[in-house]
């Protein structure tokens, strides 16, 4: 079976949509997949692409959800119990307790959207940030409600402040700088995106102004509270290629604490699952559907799914040391 995950990746690059990367860099017979095997894990859990059967599948998902929430690469080693290595930085090891008995190595790249800029306003302002931001590797979209946007070569450029038509989202960093002319529209319009981050360029006054008209209005005081105002690391009194420099920086700071705005898989559960959820296997990390699992066991209140009889039967001889469905 072929499959175009070039052509797929160029789809979700183009959507904006984060997704991981898989791909087999070492294999022990007998196993299914070979090093050079690869697929695509995007945010809902669906793979494309081939990294191995059923022992390895679920797991790979888990950990490619586990690596784009922390937007860091791990290579993943899945083997029989008694052939794990010891755990290295950046490796993850996991059991694989399939008849096979073979062993795999998969390295899971997490690929993001390149970070985005929106900068709001006509000035020499947002031409020197949209400028700077695309020398870094941002991609950018100048925002212009009345027209005649200034000259940003290379960047996006939208008249309309709803900026969810654009496909502004929770990722994006907005700058308002709109410099008086319609900063309430501007700032209520950034604010609605949900953005990581939002700054208002204005003095203390204008923008202790700008959020009155917003509260008298009906604006979430603690939404404005997250406002960047002033804008930029304080430098002082500056012109505005170095105050573009200012906002840049403190968005590149901003950025490197890493904050996820990513949905954060959620840990799988080793708890008893309602009929029609999966339950994970807590000896080999599979998922598993109670309705057709290898039977179950209850240990200290809990019950514990299996995928096979082998796994039932290594619980049972050392629950203890799987209570952990993956091990790191």
């Amino acid at each position: 079976m072929t499959l175009d995950l070039a052509g797929e990746e160029t789809a979700l690059r183009d959507r904006r949509e984060a997704y991981a990367r898989a791909t087999v860099v070492w294999a022990r017979s007998p196993v299914s997949a070979r090093a050079g095997d690869a697929a695509l894990v995007t945010l809902d859990g669906r793979l494309q692409g081939w990294v191995g059967g059923s022992c390895t599948e679920p797991v790979v998902i888990r950990q490619a959800l586990e690596a784009l929430a922390e937007g860091r690469p791990r290579l993943l080693h899945l083997a029989p119990p008694d052939e794990l290595p010891a755990a290295r930085p950046g490796m993850v090891t996991a059991v694989v307790t399939c008849q096979s008995e073979g062993s795999v190595e998969v390295f899971l790249e997490p690929r993001l959207p390149r970070p985005r800029l929106v900068a709001i306003g006509r000035s020499p302002l947002v031409e020197a940030l949209a400028i700077m931001a695309r020398a870094i590797d941002f991609e950018v979209l100048v925002v212009e409600r009345d027209g005649n946007p200034p000259g940003a070569p290379g960047a996006g450029v939208v008249t309309d402040l709803d900026l969810g038509n654009a496909g502004v989202g929770a990722d994006a960093f907005v700058v308002v700088a709109t410099m008086g002319r319609y900063d309430e529209d501007a700032l209520e319009a950034a604010l609605a995106t949900g953005a990581r981050y939002v700054a208002l360029v204005a003095s203390e006054r204008r923008a202790a102004a700008v959020r009155a008209v917003l509260l008298a209005g009906g604006a979430d005081a603690e939404e404005l509270s997250w406002v960047r105002s002033p804008a930029g690391l304080d430098l002082g009194d500056l012109p505005h290629q170095e105050l573009a420099v200012a906002i840049l920086a403190e968005i590149v700071a901003e950025k490197a604490r890493g904050t996820s705005v990513l949905p954060t898989p959620t840990t799988a559960a080793t708890s008893p699952a309602p009929s029609g959820k999966e339950a994970v296997d807590p000896v080999c990390g599979m998922t598993v559907d109670p309705a057709t699992a290898a039977g179950h066991r209850e240990h200290d209140g809990v019950t514990y799914w299996f995928c096979a009889s082998g796994c039932r039967r290594r619980f049972d001889a050392e629950p203890a040391r799987f209570l952990r469905p993956v091990h790191q």
